[in-house]
Order: C-alpha cells, then structure tokens, then sequence
C-alpha cells in the first residue's frame, strides 16, 4: 500500500513542481538529499580524503544497496559516472574482431546505437537488428533464429527504451543467451527503481543503469553490474586504472578479481552515499508495490489523454512502463513542453533524433512530449496536465 502523504512530505520538490518528468531526472526524497550535503560539509570541514576515510562505510552502502536492487553481492558491482559511462566500460572489455557479430533492437538507447557504430566504423563489427513482434517490441523468435545463425559476439538489449514504455522481453532473451553462451548487456537505465529487477533471471552478463531517474537518486552517479562468467573470464575495461588493478612489476599487472576492476579511482563519495539512500528508499517502498503504482497512474493518464483532440500516444508493446509518448498533430511538441513549464508542470522532449528507427516507422519526424509519471505522482496531478494539456491544445 502507497502512503502517499508521506512520499510527498519526503519529497520537497513536490512542494513547487508537478513533476512528470521522472524518466528524465526524478526528484530526490529528503533522506538522498541529506546524505549528499552531509558528506559535502564534511568534506568542507575536514578535507575530502580526510571526509572519504571517515565515511567509507557508508560509501560501502552503495555497493550492498545496489546488489539488493538486483538480487546479487556487492562483489559484482562497480560505481561508475552514469549509464552511458557503465556500457562503455562494459563495451571496452569484450576483445571484438573484425566480423564480429552485436545483435541488437531497432529499440536500443541511441548512445548504444551510436557506440555500436563506433566499434562497426572502427573494429568492423557487423551490426544486426532483431525484427520486432507485430504486437510491438523485439520479436523473441526472431532473436533466437539470428542467435543460433550468426553466433554473435554480444547481444544488447534495452530494457524500456527512452523514446518509449515499451518492455522488451529481457529474461526470455537472456535464457536463450545463456544456453548459446553468448555475452548478454542490458540497459536497464529506465526499468532500475520502476520495476523489479532479477540478474539471476535476466541471466545477464552486464547490466547498466544511472542513479537520477525511476531511482530517484543524484545525477552523475550510476553502476555496472557483472557476472561471475565476466570476471572469471578475466575481462576488465580497456584502460584500467589503479583502482582495478595491481601494477606488479613494469611491465605486468594484476586485475583485481572483482567487478571492482571497472571502476576508476577517482568518484563523487556524496553522490555515492545519496545513491545508497535512494536504493534503499526504493527498496522500502517495495518494487512490487512501485511497479504496481506506476501502472495505475499510467493507465489512468492514458485513458485521459486518449481524449483529448488530434493527439497520439507512440507507445507499443504487450507490456508498457511509466513513459507515455505523446504527438499532437496541433502543435510542436517543444511548444507544448514550454507551455506546461510555463504552469510548473515538469516533462520531457523524445526527439527524432534519439529514436529514428522507432519514430521512422510511426512516422514521426519531429518530437514527440515524453510524460513520466513515478509512484508519488497524484491522481490530482494528473488531472492537472491533462486539463492544462486540453487548455493548451485549444
């Protein structure tokens, strides 16, 4: 059960903003944001090496809390600066040769997209596209005919696309990778702190994510996750630093055996301990309960917007998260951003840019206004933006 009113009282933000823009940055509860200026006077205080050695505990925190997220140890965890920072780290590890197969979505992060092309420009790596279901979202039998065809290097899946609500079928790819012994990655950039997440039974190798949406942490701050069959295997990022290895000798080192190894020395302790606090917020609201809560809100926001005149909900798939895509053939989508800042009513742009295989295939060539309700979201809240949306609109 949702106790709203204290959410609320958490959440100071609330107090000023309609905050519909959750899948973008969401806002922090009181609790993350005492742990982020705790540590920042401390360090201001007494120096901070001085600040990191007296609170490594709580730094500590952030690993255990987010292995709690994701049903594993704190050994298979590394801190990184943000999402896109963990994938590349991830990327780096794995030795590609030329002919190498990533297969992929036609509904990947566009900094996925683009790294993959990077790696095709530069290490000619063959990248392929698993078709999608008609109902909307990666077909899994598609994905399991090019598995065992063209034996790729990697499979790469977004969990919930940026552009989209969409809920790709992670586990049911992820088994399928395991029996063909294949490197899984998966973004769950967008799925962390919305949903329950299970690496056991995602089966995944890697998994990224950022700490400022669904979780409700600070900005620059996410992690990596890795599998055992990763560090076994002795993969690390392409430049390790000291905080992932041992230089032995002048010309030998040594990997440190856990996911440590993909770490850099040098990271934000405060924005470390925040995060630890917005995982275990998220851990004592409950997933399942949160998972719950956002597809209410999400079902009563669409039922509203489906109303209003000459507009599109771009959302597909059998299964749909708390992002909502939404076109009106009556203005821009900026516009109407603008106008609902312009009401204290916080969303976000989903551009052409950033999709252009989704949005090409609905037929988007602009923007469309991506809305993100989160659990302490109000019914009220909703009637809101859908009555300044209806102003707005005429």
């Amino acid at each position: 059960m949702i106790d709203l009113l204290t959410l609320r009282n958490d959440t100071p933000g609330t107090r000023h903003v309609v905050h519909f823009n959750n899948a973008g940055a969401s806002l922090m509860p009181q609790p993350v944001i005492d742990a982020i200026t705790s540590h920042l006077t401390l360090e201001s205080e007494i120096g901070g090496y001085e600040a990191a050695q007296l609170r490594q505990d709580a730094t500590q925190q952030f690993y255990t809390s987010t292995a709690d997220l994701l049903n594993t140890t704190a050994e298979h965890i590394a801190a990184t600066a943000n999402a896109t920072d963990a994938y590349a780290r991830a990327l780096s590890s794995i030795p590609f040769e030329r002919g190498d197969v990533i297969l992929t979505t036609v509904n990947d992060y566009v900094s996925n997209q683009l790294a993959f092309l990077s790696l095709q420009k530069r290490l000619g790596v063959n990248i392929v596209r698993a078709e999608d279901s008609p109902a909307g979202g990666v077909s899994v039998e598609d994905m399991a005919s090019k598995i065992k065809a063209l034996c790729p290097r990697l499979v790469a899946v977004t969990h919930i696309p940026t552009n989209s609500g969409l809920i790709q079928p992670v586990e049911a790819i992820g088994q399928l990778c395991q029996e063909a012994d294949v490197l899984y990655l998966v973004d769950a950039c967008q799925s962390v702190g919305q949903l329950p997440l299970d690496v056991n039974q995602i089966h995944c190798d890697f998994l990224t994510a950022t700490c400022r949406k669904f979780l409700r942490g600070p900005r620059g701050v996410g992690f990596l996750y890795v599998s055992d069959k990763v560090l076994s295997s002795q993969l690390a990022p392409l430049f390790v630093d000291l905080r992932g290895a041992v230089w032995e000798s002048a010309d030998s080192y040594q990997l440190l055996p856990t996911a440590q190894r993909f770490e850099y020395w040098e990271f934000p302790h405060a924005l470390l301990q925040g995060a630890a606090q917005a995982n275990r917020y998220a851990l004592s609201v409950g997933l399942e309960t949160i998972a719950r809560r956002n597809s209410a809100l999400r079902e009563n926001l669409c039922s509203q917007l489906n109303q209003l005149p000459d507009v599109r909900l771009l959302d597909e798939g059998e299964r749909l998260a708390s992002i909502i895509t939404l076109f009106s053939e009556r203005k821009p989508a900026a516009d109407l951003k603008s106008a609902l800042l312009a009401e204290r009513i916080n969303t976000s742009l989903s551009d052409h840019g950033s999709a252009i295989l989704d949005y090409d295939r609905k037929g988007i060539t602009t923007a469309a206004l991506r809305i993100s309700p989160h659990y302490f979201n109000t019914e009220e809240e909703i009637t809101t933006l859908v009555d300044t949306l209806t102003r707005i609109l005429a």
